[in-house]
């Protein structure tokens, strides 16, 4: 019998964020015919539900037919239990969205977290398309990382492949230590440094000024010499936390998304100064931006489906 997969000329891809709410339709061919975004009904989990469902709706009636789902999402589906954890929109925690999106739109879903989405977005058609091995990493708001392996995502028995982000910063200089505060509720986590707020709250403790990641970088590039000591700290922690996935994982390609992504110098300077933290005596991983860029995570979510 011929499944709904193998008939559909089309997949949605959602990507449930904590502000929006983003849907695509991906063609065989790596097209988008369709893109629509809602806001995303804050601390309002049924909101939330009939918002994706609604979306899927809409998305179908211009396409004239029926697609695959995948939806891409802050957190992971717990294997133990089946709900939501670990999702910064807290709203989706210990919820069972798996099961209550199949119901709403009569058929199978997948779910994947957003940085697998994204990893599997450029392993797919994107910047690593050639790579059997790929970790993708964002860098934003958060820090989180996600593998794909031989085209397919790697999720792990807790479903926590790829969470790089909430591991200690390794090799910690000197005033690196115990390191800031997480919401976690630990001290030191990779997030707190590499994210675009740890950069922000590292120049504000060196300098004094409140200023964002981007305006960072921009007065960096100007000659502001704070700044870009500010930026050199950065490049050096990022370093050390990649070579530690390197020795671990040994990926072919590491891809940087989230904001942070379009710091263009760090494609040339993290990869220069990694090399003395990986266990090899020379180091063939490469450091890409992505292809799609902020697309990434809808795609992904859509190539959830074969």
């Amino acid at each position: 019998m011929t499944t709904t997969v193998e008939r559909a000329r089309f997949r949605i891809g959602i990507d449930l964020g904590g502000t929006k709410i983003e849907g695509v339709a991906l063609g065989r061919d790596g097209s988008i015919p369709i893109r629509l975004r809602v806001p995303t009904p804050r601390d309002d989990y049924r909101g939330t539900l009939e918002a994706i469902a609604n979306l899927v709706g809409r998305i179908e009636q211009g396409l004239g037919e029926a697609a695959t789902v995948g939806i891409g999402m802050p957190g992971a589906i717990s294997p133990a239990s089946g709900l939501v954890k670990n999702a910064n929109s807290v709203w989706l925690n210990g919820q069972p969205l798996a099961q209550d999106l199949e119901a709403r739109l009569g058929r199978p879903v997948r779910l994947a977290n957003d940085a697998n989405c994204f990893a599997l977005s450029e392993a797919s058609d994107g910047a690593a398309a050639a790579c059997p091995c790929v970790f993708g990493v964002i860098v934003g708001t958060g820090t989180g990382g996600g593998v794909v392996v031989n085209g397919g995502v790697l999720t792990g028995p807790n479903a926590i492949a790829g969470e790089w982000g909430h591991n200690a910063l390794p090799w910690p200089e000197d005033g690196e230590r115990p390191g800031p505060g997480c919401y976690c509720g630990r001290c030191g986590c990779i997030e707190t440094f590499l994210s675009g707020p740890g950069m922000a709250a590292d120049h504000l403790r060196a300098t004094g000024e409140a200023l964002d990641a981007a305006a960072i970088a921009a007065r960096a590039a100007a000659g502001d010499e704070r700044a870009e000591a500010t930026l050199q700290r950065y490049e050096r922690r990022m370093a050390r936390a990649l070579a530690s996935i390197v020795n671990v994982l040994d990926p072919d390609a590491i891809v940087l998304g989230g904001g942070m992504s379009n710091i263009a110098r760090l494609y040339t300077n993290v990869p220069r100064l990694w090399g003395a933290y990986v266990f090899s005596d020379r180091v063939d991983t490469r450091l890409l931006p992505p292809l799609h860029g902020d697309s990434s995570g809808v795609r992904g979510a859509a190539w959830l489906w074969p």
